[in-house]
């Protein structure tokens, strides 16, 4: 008598045991300012919200904006939420806590930097927290794998900004990160998305280093507000509507219509450029910011 092929068994078996492809993604991960090293280093002029999918709403606030409202402290450390991690100059540290009995990995933790707060990300299965629960400083994460990758979600975000010019971000915001490996090259991507002020999801990668040498802390210095400006009470500098003297310094140093650089979901997109190309003179040279070498070195942390 003929045995039966044992192929189609072993694939029974194989499909009713669990999936393994953890894999380890701690250390020190440096960042290296080669990808968008102006914004993420010096930080974008006032008014510049080229490639941000900014809604009506969304840019009428970020018009308001003036950098002085960062001296009150109440508002000195909006600019540290979670979008912080692939936006700001820093790297960051990553390792796991595992549960005592069998060291199942339950949680992923990213240190903080100077004045963004730690994050953790929950990967043992537990629901996301209620929509009135506590905002945290690191708002709360949640995260499973997907193959070799680890995708989590940050919510209950603390109200902040996209870039330190204003471009704001609210309290219904969320993230979803990505953090694939690639030997010593970590790459993340975000997707953050705010039914308040963005009018699609904007997605940005980071890519980061790992590094022996260059050991980051799992805490750094907080954020701590002070007093650094006297103002009479209730006083809250900004821009009256309309009154923003910025909305013209892009057109003004670089040619670029104010129609982009007001941004909008359009702006993200590379077919814009065609939109663009009857409208656009590059200048006779480049005004400012032309060079990069002061940013394509690796932050300390």
């Amino acid at each position: 008598m003929m045995k039966p092929p044992m192929f189609p068994m072993l694939a029974l078996i194989l499909a009713s045991m669990p999936a393994f492809a953890e894999i380890d993604l701690s250390g020190s991960w440096v960042a290296y300012l080669h990808e968008d090293a102006l914004n993420r280093g010096s930080g974008p002029l006032p008014v510049d919200y080229l490639g941000l999918p900014l809604n009506d709403q969304g840019r009428t606030r970020a018009l308001l904006y003036t950098a002085s409202q960062i001296s009150m402290p109440e508002r000195q450390c909006l600019y540290y939420t979670s979008e912080y991690l692939p936006m700001g100059p820093f790297g960051f540290k990553m390792w796991n806590e595992t549960e005592p009995i069998n060291g199942r990995t339950v949680a992923w933790h990213l240190s903080g930097t100077n004045d963004r707060a730690p994050m953790t990300i929950w990967v043992d299965g537990r629901p996301d927290d209620s929509k009135y629960d506590i905002h945290p400083i690191g708002g709360y994460g949640t995260g499973a794998w997907e193959g070799e990758v680890l995708k989590a979600k940050i919510t209950h975000m603390k109200a902040g900004y996209i870039w330190r010019n204003g471009s704001p971000t609210s309290d219904q915001a969320s993230i979803t990160f990505h953090f694939i490996r690639h030997g010593d090259m970590m790459v993340v991507i975000s997707e953050l998305v705010d039914p308040v002020y963005l009018s699609e999801p904007f997605v940005v990668s980071r890519n980061y280093m790992l590094s022996n040498t260059n050991i980051i802390r799992p805490i750094d210095t907080p954020c701590v507000p002070g007093e650094e400006a006297t103002r009479a009470p209730g006083e809250v500098p900004h821009y009256q509507p309309g009154k923003n003297p910025f909305v013209g310094e892009m057109t003004k140093a670089y040619n670029i219509p104010q129609e982009a650089v007001l941004g909008g979901a359009e702006t993200m997109y590379p077919a814009y450029r065609k939109k663009l190309k009857d409208k656009y003179v590059p200048p006779a040279k480049c005004p400012r910011d032309c060079g990069y070498g002061a940013f394509a070195t690796s932050a300390s942390q």
